[in-house]
């Protein structure tokens, strides 16, 4: 105001009364986000209901529906000293300062009908190959199965060359109609493998939620239980102890 020369001097509390009788708070700040249409977002979120509603009629033939995400930088945090336990009028407290052991990366998969986590894989990297033998270790897990229906986002390693290249090795493609990666064919793009792994008539078949929609994915609750239950109230003395917590998590 005063460079402005709209008054020449203004004390500082002045200044905050008349910010906040305009209703302005410059102290503040808010994100938001300039959604990218998908022109297929109807056309997946029907898609997902319907593998959810239809998924416990599915398994009766052998078919097998899955929510899947990753959990990335996942720290190992050991607090220097003990939590003080709540009492009448305080709630638990925390110390502030803290060591850090490192961190893991996380797959996690939901069996939409038993409600059950399994098969997760962690490891340092979240990366092409982590994502792939992952999968590969999920459909490994259960011979038996008829169909697998998986769920997931659209993270580039959901779309993958190597994960095409192994689903056309499942259904005994040859390798060379792939085409090439940023080149042609189906390997091309993103939206070109995407469309392959999402073919209905194969025995692995992907489906992608909407863009800026991964609150489609059952999987999401669990992670926010996981989060708000373990991983935001305990305490990791290492890497290996982080890694027998969550996996204790999944057992109880």
């Amino acid at each position: 105001m005063i460079r402005r020369g709209i008054v020449e001097r203004i004390s500082r509390r002045h200044a905050a009364r008349l910010l906040k009788k305009g209703g302005f708070q410059p102290h503040l700040f808010r994100y938001w986000l300039t959604e990218v249409p998908d022109p297929q977002r109807a056309q997946k979120i029907n898609e997902g209901c319907m593998l959810y509603m239809t998924a416990a009629q599915a398994a009766q033939q052998g078919e097998r529906t899955i929510s899947m995400d990753e959990m990335t930088g996942v720290q190992a945090l050991e607090r220097l000293h003990p939590d003080l336990p709540m009492t009448a009028g305080h709630v638990l407290r925390r110390e502030f300062e803290y060591l850090r052991h490192g961190t893991l990366s996380w797959f996690f998969n939901f069996d939409v009908v038993t409600g059950e986590v399994i098969e997760p894989s962690w490891g340092p990297t979240r990366n092409e190959a982590d994502c792939l033998a992952h999968l590969q270790r999920l459909v490994a897990s259960d011979p038996a199965a008829t169909k697998w229906h998986i769920l997931l986002d659209n993270l580039n390693i959901h779309q993958s060359e190597s994960l095409v290249r192994w689903i056309a090795e499942q259904e005994g493609m040859a390798q060379e109609t792939l085409g090439k990666k940023g080149k042609y064919g189906i390997l091309q793009s993103m939206e070109t493998r995407a469309a392959f792994l999402h073919d209905p008539t194969r025995k692995i078949v992907f489906s992608y939620t909407p863009k800026h929609a991964s609150w489609m994915n059952q999987i999401e609750i669990w992670l926010n239980i996981l989060v708000r239950k373990l991983l935001k109230r305990s305490n990791f003395s290492s890497i290996q102890n982080l890694e027998d917590q969550i996996l204790a998590f999944l057992s109880y």
